[in-house]
């Protein structure tokens, strides 16, 4: 039954079919946001004439007989870096709270003209410099398995309304680990495609080389659907799931997996068992200078986030939240010679993960190296030793994005408290649509 569909795929043949209506998926969509978007605080805004109206074209298109694909009159959800024509873009700060939109961003025009019915703009850490989605000019975005601990970020308000059944799936944003992060702290899938293969036209950038667009969503084929329309094809029949046999992935252990909760290394060992019980072959991989990604990245998007930033730092400094304002300044003082390192270390570094991927179909390691945090928790424990959050958050991701690699987190267990966990799959440079196949396969043996 269509009030049971839990993906895109499944809605998407229901609404087909007729065996109901977006109107009714909108329906519930909108009071489940009514009836928790006050304790969650994950959207910002909220487009329901917007939506209804979009939703009953949807029907009225599908009765016709002019279905659009498997987007057609599904609710999403969108992180509020996004232009959407019309509405406010906000990046979650005082300093944009003005800033209206004439047009759609590049990405929402596609998934516009694909039928996708938008819920609404989604709280975020301010201006995507953060892992918590915490400071924020509209208080912080809460997980929706506990509301004193938050569901990751910069993209965390896109991941709570998907975890929460707010909406199907989220547009979000990934610089460090944006997508990543929340989508497996809140256990659901998030991509982060090749750098450059999505424009970021009309999202409100953090790091211009560095900026990431791309789905969150539960499901890695809902995933592929979305990545298919974001390009600009129709999206691909998945078909069966492909086999896990013969499959080769890579484990980087040094550095990434040095320091972990200990719950995150008990469900990443036991996914790991689950893999080779499977047929797939898992061997340790090295990229040598994992060590050297903090100060490789820190040094390359604290300048470019400072350039962007220039005018409004030095007109309207305390619209900012002051950790994010800190942040920013920060990136002034970056000298010229250690951007132009960072740089050369960047490019480095993308050589040693084309080295660790060399003959395999995959790196494989946690997204995140504790389950969510508190809110509002400076420290947190891997293993024996305390290291702050933020670092903990962005140690197993950010090096793809300096690197460019395509990455997808997918859920692989839980604490014992329920918290969610997630396992990171990282694909050859360039080739998004292998790395899906694979996150596919090894899917259906977590």
């Amino acid at each position: 039954m269509a009030a049971e569909a839990h993906t895109i795929a499944e809605l998407a043949r229901a609404l087909k079919a007729r065996e109901t209506t977006a109107e009714a998926v909108l329906d519930r969509c909108l009071q489940r946001v009514a009836d928790r978007n006050a304790g969650l605080n994950a959207f910002i805004t909220v487009f329901e004439a917007a939506a209804r109206a979009q939703a009953l074209e949807a029907d009225r298109e599908i009765a016709a007989g002019r279905h659009r694909g498997p987007l057609h009159g599904v609710p999403i959800s969108i992180k509020d870096l996004f232009d959407v024509r019309g509405s406010a873009t906000t990046a979650a700060s005082r300093v944009r709270r003005d800033h209206v939109a004439d047009r759609d961003a590049w990405s929402i025009a596609r998934l516009r003209e694909a039928g996708a019915v938008f819920i609404g703009k989604t709280n975020l850490h301010e201006f995507a410099f953060g892992t918590t989605s915490e400071d924020s000019a509209y208080g912080p975005a809460r997980h929706p398995l506990d509301s004193h601990r938050s569901p990751g970020g910069s993209s965390g308000g896109s991941a709570a309304s998907v975890a929460d059944g707010m909406c199907f799936a989220s547009m979000g944003t990934d610089t460090g680990g944006s997508i990543r992060i929340p989508s497996a702290v809140c256990g659901l899938v998030g991509l982060k495609p090749t750098v450059g293969e999505l424009s970021t036209e009309g999202v409100v950038p953090l790091s211009s080389t560095m900026d990431h667009i791309g789905p969150i969503c539960r499901s890695v084929e809902d995933a592929g659907m979305l990545y298919d329309v974001l390009r600009g094809e129709t999206p691909r029949e998945t078909g069966p799931r492909p086999d896990p046999r013969g499959l080769r992935l890579g484990i980087p252990r040094e550095y990434f997996l040095a320091l972990l909760d200990t719950q995150v290394a008990s469900a990443f060992d036991a996914a790991c068992r689950q893999l080779r019980d499977a047929g797939v072959t898992l061997e340790d991989v090295a990229i040598p200078h994992a060590g050297d990604v903090a100060a490789i990245y820190l040094h390359i998007v604290l300048a470019e986030g400072a350039v962007y930033h220039a005018k409004t730092l030095e007109q309207r400094p305390n619209d900012y939240t002051p950790n994010v304002r800190l942040r920013l300044e920060m990136g002034r003082y970056v000298l010229a010679e250690d951007y132009v390192r960072a740089l050369r270390g960047r490019d480095l570094l993308k050589r040693e993960v084309d080295a660790a991927l060399a003959g395999r179909d995959g790196l494989l390691l946690p997204t995140v190296t504790i389950p969510a945090p508190k809110i509002g928790a400076p420290m947190a424990l891997l293993g024996a030793v305390e290291e702050p959050v933020r670092n903990a958050m962005l140690r197993c991701t950010q090096a793809f994005n300096l690197s460019g690699h395509p990455a997808i987190s997918m859920p692989c267990g839980a604490t014992t408290e329920g918290l969610p966990i997630g396992a990171q799959i990282v694909g050859a440079h360039g080739d998004t649509p292998g790395l899906l196949r694979v996150a596919r396969a090894v899917e259906g043996c977590l």
